[in-house]
């Protein structure tokens, strides 16, 4: 685990210098992020299916189930990674739930190149902020902190959709996934979401009771905001006469795209 630590550290501070000098910066940050998650599966630090990890020396306690619904394949993807990129204070989970007929493979891609790419993305970030003589880290440490993250999610995601679309084995035009997953940094948590996966956080109130805290909103096509969007960007929603009360989302031509 220190090769992988100090690695890692290594690369934070010379991925800028290699971008400059050649093209191999990101194809180094790749390697790095893909053999970190190799590593942390051969010590189970990585939870896929239904089952418990706990690292040693951790305090963190994990645990992940997923049942087959009434609709046939069960298109439940998660995956829980302890040490996220050898850190020893973080953690990544993730929920995707894939619809359409080809939504099990494209929730378990997403599920197998979502993390390292995430961990890509956050890597070359912290390199480039560490460069920027006029930014002082130590004054917004949670605003940084969010940022930086905010912009590896939107880097992620748009090189994940970007590969499904040329992606030869797995159709995702008329398929996909709802993708929910949480970075825990210290005693900080980041949420990045699409879909109507939902986050809930369990707190403890005065008399000991656990209390649950809704942290995502569900993006379906019921909410008002949600079928504006999807209007705007050309789509349909209506509900189908067998269905009735169940908001869908169509495409102009009628097909059926949810």
């Amino acid at each position: 685990m220190g090769h992988f630590s100090s690695m890692f550290s290594g690369l934070v501070r010379s991925l800028s210098i290699k971008k400059g000098k050649n093209n191999h910066g990101n194809s180094d940050a790749r390697d790095a992020a893909e053999a970190m998650a190799k590593e942390a599966k051969k010590n189970d630090m990585i939870l896929r299916s239904s089952g418990i990890v706990n690292v040693d020396g951790s305090n963190n306690f994990a645990s992940v189930f997923s049942k087959r619904g009434q609709k046939g394949v069960n298109q439940d993807c998660c995956i829980v990674w302890e040490e996220f990129g050898c850190q020893e204070d973080m953690m990544f989970c993730g929920i995707f739930d894939g619809h359409g007929p080809w939504g099990h493979f494209v929730a378990k891609r997403i599920r197998e190149t979502m993390p390292p790419s995430l961990l890509c993305s956050w890597q070359e970030t912290l390199a480039q902020t560490s460069l920027d003589p006029d930014l002082d880290l130590e004054l917004d440490k949670k605003g940084h902190r969010f940022n930086i993250w905010k912009h590896s999610y939107i880097k992620t995601c748009a090189a994940i959709d970007q590969e499904l679309e040329r992606h030869r084995r797995i159709d995702s035009f008329y398929s996909g996934t709802t993708a929910l997953s949480i970075v825990r940094q210290g005693d900080l948590i980041f949420i990045a979401n699409v879909g109507d996966s939902r986050a809930v956080l369990a707190t403890t109130s005065e008399d000991g009771s656990l209390v649950p805290v809704q942290l995502t909103v569900d993006f379906k096509p019921s909410l008002p905001q949600e079928a504006d969007r999807i209007i705007q960007s050309n789509g349909r929603v209506f509900c189908l006469d067998d269905e009735p009360g169940v908001q869908r989302v169509w495409q102009p031509d009628g097909k059926h795209q949810d």
